[in-house]
């Protein structure tokens, strides 16, 4: 839905797709500088944006590959008429993986099991399995250890002599990159170097890729043939740099009540705020069953009629109220929770560090039944 065609809403999220494309460009830009494709992670439906649209907004601003966490989610995008290529790393053990396998999904594996499983899935649907070995290069999550590594990657180059699969990359995720002068980035580069020349000696000629989001604007020498932003290309920074990124996100609601209270009155839950004058306060039908963490009770601001205003009291499952002095302040009237802050509004970084958390979580916390998802910018 875009925004233009519905009334207030309770909870709304506002995607905007201009900026998304922004952003996308600039990566893929960075990316063809070194000669890379780009994949457009979109993940957690979309880090919350809507996997979707966000997928065809990349797709049409540069980005030439997907990435999807399960098999399901690239399904989804399958499912929407979305063609291009897509990878799915991630799936429990027993997933039948045969229906990726029909639908040219990549599939990735970590281990000779997961080997395995995909050249059962190639077999069930009949046609070879394209996937991307995943060497474990010191994140020690998802990957297969540097000890293993030659076996599974003699395995994989007989299962390809056998017809049932294509190594189409090497590849690994990096621990640090966020962090501009570790050293650990440099060690995974080096581990990652290693992996892929065991590959090449084994027979196999895959394609690389290990740059995330700040790999991609930070590590040009990282960018191999492929790298494959997330967080980025939803505008939200993830180096201690400043970037031309603009976020793609705003939360916002409307007023549904104002009232009139006394010097001492207290409000909300266990009364921990008391005004201490007569002040107007605007009650906002969100609350932390709508995504504003309990947590940011007495910590937060919201922009209200042309400002910043203070959330005050407990913030409750459906509610929170907004101090706004003397100030008139009409009912329906529009409260940006966050947004890219150009008005001087909050964003998603500062609830993220009055928290301390990432802005990852503040917006992928925003996929929620009640909140209503709409799209701003060319559809």
């Amino acid at each position: 839905m875009t925004a233009t065609q519905l009334a207030p809403a309770r909870a709304e999220v506002l995607v905007d797709l201009d900026a998304l494309r922004h952003n996308v460009a600039l990566l893929a830009d960075l990316a063809a500088g070194s000669g890379a494709a780009t994949m457009a992670v979109v993940k957690a439906d979309g880090y919350g944006h809507g996997a979707v649209e966000v997928a065809r907004a990349a797709l049409a601003a540069g980005a030439t590959w997907l990435g999807s966490c399960s098999l399901a989610e690239a399904l989804a995008l399958r499912a929407a008429g979305i063609t291009a290529p897509t990878l799915s790393w991630l799936d429990v053990p027993g997933e039948d993986l045969s229906a990726g396998v029909a639908e040219d999904i990549d599939l990735s594996a970590s281990s000779p099991d997961g080997l395995r499983a995909v050249v059962a899935a190639a077999r069930a649907a009949g046609r070879r399995a394209r996937v991307h070995l995943k060497i474990d290069t010191g994140l020690s999550r998802n990957g297969c250890p540097p000890a293993d590594w030659p076996a599974l990657v003699a395995e994989a180059k007989q299962a390809q002599d056998d017809g049932d699969v294509d190594v189409v990359a090497v590849w690994s995720h990096l621990a640090c990159a966020d962090e501009l002068d570790n050293p650990v980035t440099d060690d995974q580069a080096r581990c990652f170097a290693e992996a892929y020349r065991v590959a090449v000696a084994a027979g196999l000629r895959p394609m690389r890729h290990l740059a995330n989001s700040a790999a991609t604007l930070t590590r040009p020498d990282l960018h191999f043939d492929l790298v494959r932003p997330g967080i980025a290309i939803y505008g939200l920074n993830p180096v201690p740099t400043a970037t031309p990124l603009r976020p793609v996100m705003s939360f916002r609601s409307s007023v549904a009540l104002t009232k009139r209270v006394p010097a001492g009155q207290s409000v909300s839950y266990g009364h921990t705020w008391t005004a201490e004058r007569a002040t107007t306060l605007a009650l906002v039908p969100v609350g932390y069953a709508d995504g504003v963490p309990r947590m940011l009770s007495g910590r937060m601001q919201a922009w209200l009629a042309g400002r910043r205003r203070q959330v005050v009291g407990r913030i409750c499952m459906d509610q929170l109220l907004v101090d706004c002095g003397d100030d008139h302040v009409e009912t329906g009237a529009e409260v940006l929770l966050f947004g890219p802050g150009d008005r001087g509004e909050p964003t998603a970084r500062e609830w993220a560090d009055t928290l301390g958390t990432i802005d990852y979580e503040i917006v992928t916390g925003m996929y929620r039944p009640r909140v209503r998802r709409v799209y701003g910018g060319t559809p």
